[in-house]
């Protein structure tokens, strides 16, 4: 029942860039399977309300369909693509943005006892589930209010919090619920994954990244893979990859310039790697990109 009529306000209310005029809420209409494409997963909430889709985050996939949502509780490096679409049945998403601070605000508002006692570990950065009815239903009004734009300033926020709880107390809430408490595994994890992002380029100690996320070097490396399914050294690869990619796009003349600027200082090892992520080496994937429309390019 509820499916049905996310479908249809989906298709409804679908925008090419996925925006929507309430913060946070998300659209994908996809109308044909493409390749997999490299890209940032944000920390969000993801329901797949037609169609199916499969990502893969180092050695682990992860494949849902209609029915079924994906928890990211770490902005992380994957490859992913819809498995299920086509112009007469196309993938239909529903997503929400996770904010550490909206979930913080309803911890500390939930009673003793309330929500489960969070786990000592880190869990694993992505989840996927079933998707209640509960659930479900607060999508669908969320969506409503697209429609409503007198009642959406007032009312959307709370139906945002409703879909929030319904996550911190669901299957996948003990990652939810990490991502809002500022001394969880999760969050050290999180601490380092923004710290090798923005310094992918340099060279790094383990032990200095270990410290600055506030661990152990064992806990550290525990939890880093239990999050991400990479080494610390494996997802700064997958990040600079990903960003001389995108250099590539707009400097497909300058393969030696995009490597060292990503932080190789050895051009065939950055041909080799680049070719084992992308399936081509530098300068032919750069041609490639820059033939292909602007608007399929993932």
């Amino acid at each position: 029942m509820y499916l049905e009529e996310l479908r249809t306000l989906l298709a409804r209310h679908a925008r090419p860039d996925r925006t929507t005029a309430i913060d946070g809420l998300l659209i994908s209409k996809v109308d044909r399977s493409d390749p997999s494409a490299p890209s940032m997963t944000g920390t969000v909430l993801a329901v797949i309300a037609q169609g199916a889709k499969r990502l893969a985050l180092g050695d682990r996939v992860y494949a849902y369909g209609a029915g079924q949502f994906l928890v990211a509780s770490v902005d992380l490096p994957v490859t992913g693509q819809f498995t299920q679409a086509d112009p007469e049945r196309p993938a239909l998403g529903f997503g929400l943005t996770l904010k550490p601070s909206a979930i913080a605000e309803l911890l500390l508002q939930a009673g003793p006892g309330e929500t489960p006692r969070a786990g000592t570990g880190a869990p694993s950065g992505i989840a996927v589930s079933d998707a209640p009815p509960a659930l479900l239903d607060a999508a669908v009004r969320l969506l409503r209010l697209l429609d409503e734009p007198r009642d959406r300033a007032v009312l959307a926020p709370l139906v945002k919090r409703e879909i929030l709880w319904r996550l911190i107390t669901g299957e996948q809430g003990a990652a939810v619920r990490q991502l809002g408490l500022a001394d969880s595994g999760l969050s050290h994890v999180s601490r380092a994954v923004r710290w090798i992002r923005e310094h992918y380029a340099e060279a790094f100690r383990v032990e200095d990244v270990a410290r600055l996320s506030g661990m152990s070097v064992s806990a550290f490396y525990r939890n880093f893979q239990a999050v991400t399914a990479m080494s610390p050294i494996q997802f700064q690869k997958q990040i600079r990859l990903q960003e001389a990619r995108l250099l590539l796009a707009t400097h497909p003349n300058d393969v030696t310039g995009v490597g060292h600027r990503v932080g190789y200082d050895n051009p065939s090892q950055f041909s080799r790697e680049y070719r084992r992520q992308f399936g081509a080496p530098p300068g032919r994937d750069a041609t490639r990109l820059r033939s292909t429309p602007a608007s399929v390019l993932p």
